[in-house]
């Protein structure tokens, strides 16, 4: 399991991959200027950071419901 914490490029092409954008696309840009300048969205992003840190560090074991809700709540995939 890699634990190293991911760079903001990192997260960003995560972000526009997903969004099927590309890094420098207007939409991706636009991304990256709000997520610079919100605070509600900086402060989203980083108890969901936390929360997977937690979950990987001290390598958290849940049934699989748990594990479901959990990145349902987060909006994350599996």
């Amino acid at each position: 399991m890699n634990t190293e914490k991911a760079t903001c490029k990192e997260v960003m092409n995560h972000i526009c991959d997903n969004l099927g954008e590309e890094l420098d696309s207007p939409r991706c840009v636009a991304i990256k200027t709000h997520l610079d300048s919100c605070d509600s969205c900086k402060k989203y992003f980083t108890s969901v950071e936390t929360t997977i840190q937690f979950y990987k560090k001290y390598n958290v074991e849940v049934d699989d419901n748990t594990h479901k809700r959990l990145l349902d709540f987060l909006g994350l995939e599996d």
